[in-house]
């Protein structure tokens, strides 16, 4: 379909991939592009900086929640509509319904990341509360809120309406294409994938929303089969979706800023708290760093986002690529990545632009951090933080070491004492680790941490036993222990095994992690490293680019 003086509505346009669309659509001359956001204000800014860069394009915006009813009602009037049956007259009460309907569209773009917006209600925990109250109460004193929470929180009755109020909506509104932009849920990564919620692995919030992903994939299917429906595609992007901006300053997670703390090495104790405001000082001042802005996925630091990048893990592509092949699918062409037209094969993984990309965003950050001498190595936002743990620790070692060759020929006992020495006499280092909630733990038994801690997840006056103490230093502790600085110098050795394995001669495509790769004078790259762990020894490496 030709563009050009065409009305097109644009869902989730406030959004990373959303802005690239409507700038790609607005290019081609539309008759009249609508923005649609959650929030009013993230429409209007999106206006104001679509209109700074095509002044003569119609623009207008709308908001609100896409998968609730126009009006607000109760929560039992959310779950009625939900899991009621939908005639004609229940579709304007719909907000999906009355914004195609009023805004009747020839073309909608839909760039709402759904699976997320349905998944991430987590039934698993609403159910979970349900479940311990009837237990309890054997059947008789379940709370009402517990129970109503369950029933808002159900995935597929929420899709499927979602879906019913869509297509209906765009045949009533004689929409002639509809076209999503889809998500795999993984990142383009297997059940393997290293990158939890905290949970078992793989996370089944996580799962959920990749059968949500598919769910939908295989309802858009059936109404691309559907005579008069919309001419129907999607597009799925396998990887990660980068990047908005690069800059240095305050970190905030979810919404707030990241103090900085003043923090010693202390006992432990025979019980642990992940809430203690007395475990160390708050300063007034917030950690500062250099970041990617990735949009709806938030910032990440420089290492974390090498990690996430680098070889066999979620990799990425830009959403610049995302809105030419979506606009090209709108156009009449053929990308090769409709997931509706070839399910197996269309989906847009790591690509070429972005691997260039990657060493120009890399490099500028480092730029950013040796301008400020600030250290961006995690932020606790990747996830788990078994991942910031492990940035950490090689974070330590290159402050220590520099090398992964002085590290492999260290005894385990001299890496400990040259990391109990760096924490206890530059402790500004340990405390740039306890702000963000990763605590240190010492070989002496000593934990350096901050007033908050990531895990354990909202403990309140536990027992601390041996088994807890080993289960939580896997998992989120910097662990300074003689046995993981054992465990370190192994890999280093591992590594450089690997190395050299590889022919001298070899200098074809064969090998991935070459002696290039790890750099002439092994200075030793968190990123990088962590992005070989959880490759190698978390066997969580991608197998399909």
């Amino acid at each position: 379909m030709n563009i050009c003086n065409r009305n097109v509505l644009v869902l989730g346009g406030y959004g990373l991939v959303g802005m690239a669309v409507c700038r790609e659509l607005l290019a081609r001359r539309p008759a009249r592009l609508q923005i649609h956001s959650l929030r009013p204000e993230e429409s209007e800014e999106a206006r104001r900086e679509l209109a700074r860069e095509f002044p003569e394009a119609t623009l207008a915006t709308s908001a609100g929640d896409i998968f609730a009813l126009a009006e607000a009602g109760s929560r039992m009037a959310e779950i009625r509509s939900q899991l009621g049956q939908l005639g004609p007259d229940g579709l304007p009460g719909f907000l999906l319904y009355r914004l195609l309907s009023e805004s009747r569209p020839d073309i909608v773009v839909d760039c709402v990341n759904t699976s997320t917006t349905i998944a991430y209600r987590d039934l698993y925990s609403r159910a979970q509360k349900l479940y311990d109250q009837l237990a309890a109460a054997e059947g008789d004193g379940a709370d009402r809120e517990a129970a109503e929470a369950v029933l808002e929180a159900l995935y597929v009755p929420r899709l499927v309406r979602h879906v019913q109020v869509l297509y209906q909506g765009m045949i009533d509104a004689a929409t002639k294409v509809y076209i999503k932009v889809g998500t795999t849920g993984t990142g383009g990564m297997g059940l393997n994938i290293p990158y939890t919620h905290s949970e078992e692995r793989p996370s089944r919030v996580l799962l959920s929303k990749s059968a949500m992903a598919g769910a939908q994939s295989m309802l858009l299917f059936l109404m691309a089969r559907t005579p008069g429906a919309p001419i129907t595609k999607e597009i799925k992007p396998a990887a990660a979706i980068a990047w908005k901006r690069i800059a240095h300053g305050p970190i905030r997670r979810r919404g707030r800023e990241i103090r900085r703390v003043d923090a010693r090495p202390r006992s432990i104790g025979e019980r642990f708290s992940s809430h203690d405001p007395e475990a160390a000082r708050l300063r007034d001042e917030p950690l500062e760093a250099a970041y990617i802005d990735t949009g709806e996925n938030g910032i990440f630091s420089l290492e974390e986002f090498a990690a996430l990048t680098t070889a066999e893990q979620m990799e990425f592509v830009t959403p610049e690529e995302i809105a030419q092949y979506l606009v090209l699918e709108i156009e009449g062409g053929n990308t090769g990545h409709d997931v509706l037209n070839a399910l197996d094969n269309a989906v847009l993984g790591p690509t070429y632009r972005a691997g260039l990309l990657r060493h120009w965003a890399l490099e500028r950050m480092i730029e950013l951090q040796k301008e400020h001498g600030t250290s961006s190595v995690a932020f606790e936002m990747l996830g788990p933080p078994r991942i910031s743990k492990l940035l950490f620790e090689a974070h330590l070692l290159r402050e220590a070491f520099e090398t992964m060759v002085a590290v492999r020929e260290a005894t385990p006992e001299a890496v400990r004492d040259r990391l109990n020495r760096l924490v206890r006499e530059a402790p500004e280092v340990a405390n740039e680790v306890a702000a963000v909630g990763i605590p240190l733990l010492l070989d002496s038994g000593e934990l350096v941490r901050g007033p908050e801690v990531i895990v354990p997840k909202g403990a309140e006056d536990v027992p601390m036993t041996p088994a807890r103490l080993e289960a939580w230093a896997h998992d989120g502790w910097v662990d300074l222990r003689l046995a993981n600085c054992r465990r370190w110098v192994e890999r280093f050795q591992r590594i450089e095994g690997e190395v050299a394995a590889i022919p001298e001669e070899d200098t074809s495509s064969r090998y991935l992690r070459s002696r290039r790769f790890w750099d002439r004078e092994r200075r030793i790259q968190p990123g990088k490293v962590v992005g070989w762990i959880l490759s190698v020894e978390e066997q969580g490496g991608r197998m399909k680019r």
